[in-house]
C-alpha cells in the first residue's frame, strides 16, 4: 500500500529562473508517484550529491518492511528533475518521533543540482516536520551541504570509511596494513571461499548470530529479502564457507563505481579462521573485477570495535555531515548503544536465547532506523 500523502498545498511553485534565450519554467515541488521511479533513479545516477540511499526503491523497502510513512519529494523544472529528498517518519514510544532522510540508511538528505531546488526541498521538509509534530528533522548527508539558517545542529558521533581500489588484486592486498593482510592470508590458507547466493537464508543465520553476540536487536529476515528483491543485482548476498560449513555472510550494495558492504556477520567459527577479514577481501576482489573503484566500508561510531576494525584495514575516518533541526523536541535524543542507560539492556539481550531475540528484535529495531 502506498502511504504517501499529498503536499500540504498541492503542487508548490517557485519563481522562474533567469537564463539566456527562452526563460526557464517555474520550479515545481512534487511527490514521487507510481511511474516516477525510473526518472527519479536516472536523476540519482547522474547527480553528484546522490548516493545509493537516494534510490526510489527505498520507499518500498521502508514502507513494506517497517510500516513507516514516507514522502519522496522531488523538484522539477522544464520537465527535468533538479533535486530529490526522500523522507520517512519514525515514531516510537521508546526512541522518539523524527522525520529522517533516510532511516535505515547511512547517507541521505537533499541531493540537488541547484540552490533554488535545494531550498525548495528543504522548506518542504521543514514544513512537513512541523505539521507532523516531529521532534526533529534529520538529514544524513555524506558531505557537508549548505544549511538554511543557524538553527541546525551537527554531530561528531558518526564517521565513514571510504578508500580507492584498483583493478589489480596484488595492489589492493598490499594496500592493507601488514597485520590485517596476514589475517586475510590466514583465511585463504584455511580454505575459505566466497559464494554469491540469491536468497538470504544462510546470510541471515550468520548475521543474526553476530548481532546477538553484540547485544543488538536483529532486523527481520523479510527486510533482507526485500532489499534483494527491490535492488536486484545491485544488492549482493555473499556467504563465506569452509567446505559446506557457514563462516559468515555480507550483504552489499553496488552504486556507480562503488561497493558498500552494508550488513555482515559471522558464526563463532569466523574468529578461528579469520573469517571477517577474508570476507571483506573476497568482496573487494569481486568488486574490483566488476569495475568498482571505491570501497565504502560504511558508517561507524567513534569508540567502537567496528571503528577500530576498519581503521586497522588502512581506511581513514571521515566525519559524516549529519544535520539536525529541532521542532517539537527541546533536545536531540541520544539513541546510541554507547549511552550508559542502554548498557543493561544490551547485557540482558545477549543472554536471551537466539530464537527469542530473533522474534522480539524486529519489533524494537523498527523504531531505531
Amino acid at each position: 500500500m502506498n502511504m504517501m500523502i499529498d503536499a500540504p498545498a498541492g503542487r508548490l511553485d517557485a519563481a522562474p529562473s533567469a537564463g539566456a534565450g527562452r526563460p526557464h519554467q517555474q520550479l515545481h515541488l512534487q511527490l514521487m508517484r507510481p511511474g516516477d521511479q525510473a526518472r527519479w533513479d536516472a536523476f540519482v545516477q547522474r547527480c553528484p550529491e546522490a548516493t545509493f540511499f537516494h534510490r526510489a526503491g527505498w520507499q518500498q523497502v521502508i514502507e513494506q518492511a517497517f510500516g513507516h510513512r514516507t514522502w519522496f519529494y522531488y523538484v522539477e523544472q522544464d520537465g527535468q528533475i533538479q533535486g530529490v529528498l526522500p523522507l520517512a517518519q519514525m515514531k516510537s514510544r521508546l526512541f522518539g518521533h523524527a522525520l529522517v532522510a533516510l532511516p535505515f540508511c547511512v547517507y541521505g538528505g537533499v541531493a540537488a543540482l541547484s540552490e533554488p531546488a535545494r531550498a525548495m526541498l528543504d522548506q518542504a521538509a521543514q514544513r512537513l516536520a512541523k505539521e507532523l509534530g516531529a521532534g526533529h528533522l534529520e538529514y544524513r548527508h555524506l558531505n557537508p551541504a549548505p544549511r538554511a539558517g543557524a538553527d541546525w545542529h551537527g554531530s561528531d558521533l558518526y564517521v565513514t570509511f571510504r578508500k580507492a581500489i584498483v583493478a589489480d588484486d596484488e595492489a589492493n592486498l598490499n594496500a592493507i596494513p601488514r597485520k590485517q593482510r596476514a589475517m586475510v592470508r590466514k583465511g585463504i590458507k584455511c580454505g575459505l571461499q566466497g559464494v554469491v547466493e540469491q536468497d538470504v537464508e544462510r546470510f541471515f543465520t550468520a548475521y543474526a548470530n553476530s548481532v546477538h553476540r553484540l547485544g543488538t536487536p536483529v532486523f527481520p529476515k523479510r527486510y533482507f529479502a526485500l532489499l534483494k528483491q527491490v535492488f536486484g543485482d545491485d544488492c549482493e548476498v555473499r556467504n563465506i564457507l569452509r567446505g559446506d560449513e557457514l563462516v559468515g555472510g555480507v550483504l552489499s550494495f553496488f552504486f556507480r563505481d562503488e561497493v558498500l558492504p552494508y550488513y555482515g556477520g559471522g558464526m563463532p567459527l569466523a574468529r578461528e579462521v579469520a573469517g571477517n577479514d577474508f570476507m571483506y577481501w573476497n568482496l573487494m576482489q569481486a568488486a574490483a573485477a566488476r569495475g568498482c573503484r571505491v570501497f565504502d566500508f560504511g558508517r561507524s561510531k567513534r569508540g567502537t570495535g567496528a571503528y577500530d576494525f576498519k581503521h586497522n584495514w588502512g581506511f581513514e575516518a571521515t566525519p559524516l555531515a549529519y544535520a539536525y533541526q529541532l521542532h517539537a523536541a527541546r533536545a536531540l535524543p541520544d539513541v546510541n548503544p554507547l549511552n550508559p542507560k542502554y548498557q543493561l539492556m544490551i547485557k540482558v539481550w545477549r543472554r536471551l536465547p537466539l530464537a527469542v531475540a530473533n522474534f522480539i528484535g524486529p519489533f524494537i529495531v523498527k523504531g531505531l532506523g
